[in-house]
């Protein structure tokens, strides 16, 4: 009896997964030499320097002229990611802004633009244009460094998923291609570069990713994620990667019923989180202008912004540890704008999650809730998730 073939490996598919393989090795090392690649890859060094001069011609690998050898032989050159060439390019719409990022392979922040605009004036078209047009200054601007982003990635607030804004109740949003409506309006202004492939996910999630990719070190590989903005958004990260939900809409922290008898939420429910910790009912609660003047009112112990900023930290807390109870992260990040607020909101976060949370998932000792790191915001983290697609198939990201 003839015994079944095993079919062979396409070369050129080995080839393009191993190109990946160097790439994300270098680009997680900062600085490293193709022996180093070769021992931490397990492939001969021939291989290696061959995946690495291809990588060095598509302009992702750069040579610099020093040298260093952590281990026995000749020192080796130095590898690092290009500082120029491909690059991507995050885009965050919410209630009263858009912001626009643009990073580099090396993972520095090399652009950034943030405009102040009142989206909830205006329909999704509308928003999504203008969004448009702050990307294509940047774009511009881009062009000049010697960078071309291989593509776009929207942070949208709300539910999202396939491309589409099912829901955003603080935008009035229901159904809004967003990913098709950026994508032709950024063609129509840059008529010449041709379509920029765009991809979109929820605000809190890119926030996530930022702070998982970008974040300061020691940041955990399991964590919840809040945002606090106009709303609350949240996301939750489990080692390391995003628990997406059945239908990609898990991490809606801010819709959970802290007061069932609670004010009425635009997503049509009472009570929601974001009705006591989101800005708007914030700055409601404390007479407050915006955050700055509510942080200052609270350095000068004015009674009702205290006030308000301690039912906020309760009410955070109160979420916050029926999601602990569920899912046992190794540490809540407060992003947003909950890191200005952090000394007023914390001790009630604290004393809530320390009185709710189930003994044994969160001893005392090891209680766990922290600022998010600088910088590491919803526009950050799309950019970040456009770098997640270069380094995972560099040769589909060439001009």
């Amino acid at each position: 009896m003839n015994q079944p073939t095993e079919p062979k490996a396409d070369k050129s598919g080995v080839r393009r997964h191993n190109l990946s393989l160097v790439l994300r090795t270098v680009h997680d090392a900062g600085e490293t030499t193709r022996a180093a690649v070769a021992a931490r890859v397990g492939l001969t060094r021939p291989a290696v320097s061959s995946l690495v001069e291809q990588l060095l011609d598509l302009g992702f690998l750069v040579e610099s002229g020093k040298t260093f050898s952590g281990q026995a032989g000749r020192p080796g050159t130095v590898l690092k990611p290009a500082g120029t060439g491909p690059a991507g390019l995050g885009v965050e719409i919410n209630v009263a802004y858009v912001a626009v990022c643009l990073v580099d392979l090396t993972g520095a922040d090399r652009i950034r633009r943030s405009v102040r605009l009142d989206n909830r004036a205006a329909d999704a078209p509308e928003i999504l244009a203008r969004a448009a047009g702050v990307a294509a200054e940047a774009l511009a601007e881009a062009a000049a460094l010697g960078l071309h982003p291989t593509g776009a990635a929207l942070a949208l607030p709300g539910l999202v998923s396939g491309g589409t804004v099912r829901q955003a109740p603080n935008l009035g949003w229901h159904g809004v291609p967003a990913e098709e409506l950026f994508g032709d309006a950024l063609a129509t202004l840059r008529p010449a570069a041709g379509r920029l492939p765009v991809a979109s996910d929820n605000e809190a999630n890119m926030a996530a990713l930022a702070e998982l990719r970008f974040g300061t070190p020691g940041t955990p590989r399991t964590f919840l994620h809040l945002t606090g903005e106009t709303g609350v958004g949240g996301a939750v990260v489990v080692h390391g990667e995003l628990l997406r939900g059945a239908h990609g809409f898990a991490g809606e922290i801010g819709h959970l019923v802290v007061d069932a008898e609670g004010p009425r939420c635009r997503c049509g429910s009472r009570g929601c989180l974001e009705q006591y910790a989101g800005q708007a009912a914030l700055l409601r609660a404390a007479d407050a202008t915006d955050v700055d003047d509510l942080a200052a009112r609270a350095e000068r112990e004015d009674p009702r912004a205290r006030a308000a900023l301690a039912e906020a930290g309760r009410m955070l807390g109160r979420a916050l540890s029926g999601a602990v109870n569920l899912l046992d992260p190794e540490a809540v990040v407060l992003g947003g704008i909950y890191p200005r607020l952090m000394p007023w909101l914390a001790p009630a976060v604290t004393a809530e999650l320390a009185e709710r949370v189930v003994s044994g998932l969160w001893p005392a000792d090891a209680l766990r809730l922290r600022a998010a790191s600088p910088a590491t915001d919803a526009a950050r983290g799309a950019a970040a998730l456009v770098l997640h697609d270069i380094l995972a198939d560099p040769l589909a990201h060439t001009r």
